[in-house]
């Protein structure tokens, strides 16, 4: 059983600045909600209890959306405005919220590892702060479910267009059922010709507490950062490791034009809201 998530959310978010200099990244909206709320309700779909969300002192904008305002629940009530809100506290009283400080950027590598003595000895979801997934079955759930059937880590994959390999972390595997994998390799980056895949590492990931180990071990990079992937690599030297394609929509917005595409894309699902948006990109085409 599956008990805790680790969102690492401590970067400085420089591909959205200037907006994220004060606002973290991981609150700037798609529609009406935060990103980052949209991984927390991914994770409490899972039926995990707690989120250790890895920050920065200067984020505490983070914990403040995911507690109880009493002057605000105040001023709601008055106005009978309470559902405003409800989706917020709705999330926060299904996952207990655990908030570790990041206190130097090295890395996401380090992110995790900084997450090891909250999550103990036991395995734990870990799932990127800036990704967010649409779907019937999103990633947590689906990771959950693999993990309960094979019991290793699992990294969940996605199927990408052979120019972008370059641009994510590639496997290899043996197909074992359709859809998932016994891993035999995981590459940074690789060049297209040399890349063993299409199959890329898409942002969600469930880890046995041995990854712990392996990045206390992982060397630091040419910027002195202990990459993820690293740790993964020397994980996998070492245990047993299956990677699931992922049936939800993976969405970036890690960047400006990822974030709005992706606000589009949330939009179309609202048939309201869409009818009311389709006129103006008319107009402005």
């Amino acid at each position: 059983m599956i008990h805790k998530a680790v969102i690492p959310a401590a970067g400085f978010g420089t591909r959205m600045l200037p907006a994220a200099k004060a606002v973290p990244k991981e609150l700037l909206p798609i529609l009406d909600r935060p990103v980052l709320q949209y991984v927390i309700e991914e994770i409490a779909a899972a039926k995990i209890g707690e989120a250790v969300v890895i920050t920065s002192p200067q984020k505490g904008a983070i914990e403040s959306h995911f507690s109880h305002d009493a002057r605000l629940d105040e001023r709601l009530s008055k106005g009978n405005k309470q559902k405003l809100l409800q989706s917020v506290y709705d999330v926060i009283a299904q996952v207990k919220m655990t908030y570790v400080d990041q206190l130097e950027q090295n890395g996401l590598g380090h992110a995790v590892l900084c997450a090891a003595e909250a999550v103990g000895d036991k395995p734990f979801l870990c799932l990127l702060g800036d990704t967010i997934f649409s779907g019937d079955v999103l990633p947590a759930t689906q990771l959950v479910r693999a993990y309960e059937k094979y019991g290793t880590s699992v990294i969940g994959l996605e199927l990408v267009p052979e120019e972008k390999v370059e641009r994510y972390g590639i496997v290899a595997g043996d197909e074992v059922e359709p859809g998932v994998f016994r891993l035999t390799q995981l590459i940074e980056k690789p060049k297209r010709e040399i890349a063993p895949s299409r199959m890329a590492v898409a942002a969600r990931y469930l880890l046995s507490p041995g990854i712990f180990e392996c990045l206390r071990e992982t060397q630091r990079d040419r910027n002195g950062e202990i990459q993820l992937t690293d740790g993964l690599q020397k994980l996998l030297a070492r245990e047993q490791m299956h990677g699931v394609v992922m049936s939800a929509k993976r969405h970036d917005v890690g960047n400006p034009l990822d974030w709005l595409k992706t606000n589009l894309i949330f939009a179309a699902k609202d048939k309201t809201l869409w009818s009311a948006l389709q006129p103006l990109l008319r107009d402005l085409q």
